[in-house]
């Protein structure tokens, strides 16, 4: 088949044409995940023509996946989404390179992400990751396009690059650590908020005008409502506790290990000390020493570190044991 033919509905949008479609065949986009968001991007962005794509998941296909996740079949059960997802692109478009990684993402990954590519996409279902991409693109100045979905409802911005980042606008802890998996989805409303990234991508890909960077899009689809706004103005947050990950921990650090013996058998590290959530109170350090909290998700590293910020503790990291790379 042609490219042109196989581009020809597009790049006759005044707006692509050749030019923009040579834009995106040189373009290198980074997606974290492949789930339920990843699904439709990786569709639309391969469909689309971008030339370069790198994805990153670790997780395996599972039987609850199904309903949303239709790049896959009941044949793919117990494969790595990142491998399996990898096979469609190449089989759905040649014209694209994919490179397919079977890793979580944690600070020291991000890093890399951001100086390589020209934009990031956060599919990974995990406010920890969202918040170590937006850290890293905003420091990279590296375009980041990130949304969340639970249940019939979301959201989709635009972030970094020349737009303020994802604490700009939410400076403050989720209320709750709901996913997908604990409170549940419906497969239309992941759908379309995925697609809704794409599109911001490829907006954001071909310099479109207006951009969607500085713009966030909500949906409501059980009320078939949409709404949205600007943030361009948005300032950053003038203190923030950063992530960090495993290997960027230091002998004079002190770790606090907020998982029980229940949770896992082994601290995050030999030095670690376990302690409660409700302990904090309790707790001291040195003024001059760095205290780490680490959780799995990182919600509860969270919370307990704006416990010790209210003791006047101002050396905090956080460390979330899932995204540990």
């Amino acid at each position: 088949m042609c490219p042109m033919t196989r581009y020809a509905r597009q790049m006759m949008l005044p707006e692509i044409g050749a030019d923009g479609q040579a834009r995106l065949a040189v373009a290198h986009v980074a997606i974290i995940g492949a789930g339920g968001l990843g699904c439709p991007v990786l569709q639309y962005l391969a469909g689309a023509g971008v030339g370069h794509i790198t994805l990153y998941d670790p997780d395996v296909i599972e039987d609850s996946n199904l309903h949303r996740q239709p790049l896959y079949r009941i044949s793919d059960l117990g494969r790595p989404k990142a491998d399996v997802a990898a096979e469609f692109v190449r089989g759905f478009n040649p014209d694209v390179a994919i490179d397919a990684h079977i890793c979580a993402l944690g600070p020291s990954i991000a890093a890399d992400i951001a100086e390589t590519a020209d934009l990031v996409i956060d599919a990974a279902d995990s406010f920890a990751v969202s918040y170590i991409l937006s850290d890293t693109c905003r420091s990279q100045k590296t375009p980041l396009i990130s949304a969340s979905v639970l249940g019939q409802s979301g959201y989709v911005g635009a972030f970094c690059g020349s737009a303020p980042s994802l604490r700009a606008v939410f400076p403050d802890l989720p209320d709750n650590g709901a996913t997908c998996a604990t409170a549940g989805v419906l497969g239309p409303a992941v759908g379309t908020i995925g697609a809704l990234q794409a599109q911001m991508a490829l907006r954001v890909l071909l310099r479109s005008d207006p951009s969607p960077l500085g713009r966030l899009v909500t949906l409501d689809l059980a009320k078939l409502r949409f709404g949205g706004f600007a943030f361009h103005g948005s300032p950053e947050p003038e203190q923030y506790v950063p992530f960090v990950a495993k290997s960027m921990l230091d002998d004079s650090d002190q770790i606090i290990e907020l998982r029980s013996e229940d949770e896992v058998a082994r601290p995050i590290a030999p030095s670690a000390m376990r302690l409660r959530p409700d302990g904090l109170d309790r707790f001291e350090a040195p003024a001059d020493t760095r205290v780490v909290l680490c959780c799995r998700s990182g919600l509860r590293a969270w919370r307990a570190a704006s416990v010790l910020q209210a003791k006047g503790h101002r050396q905090l990291a956080l460390l979330a044991a899932q995204a540990c790379g």
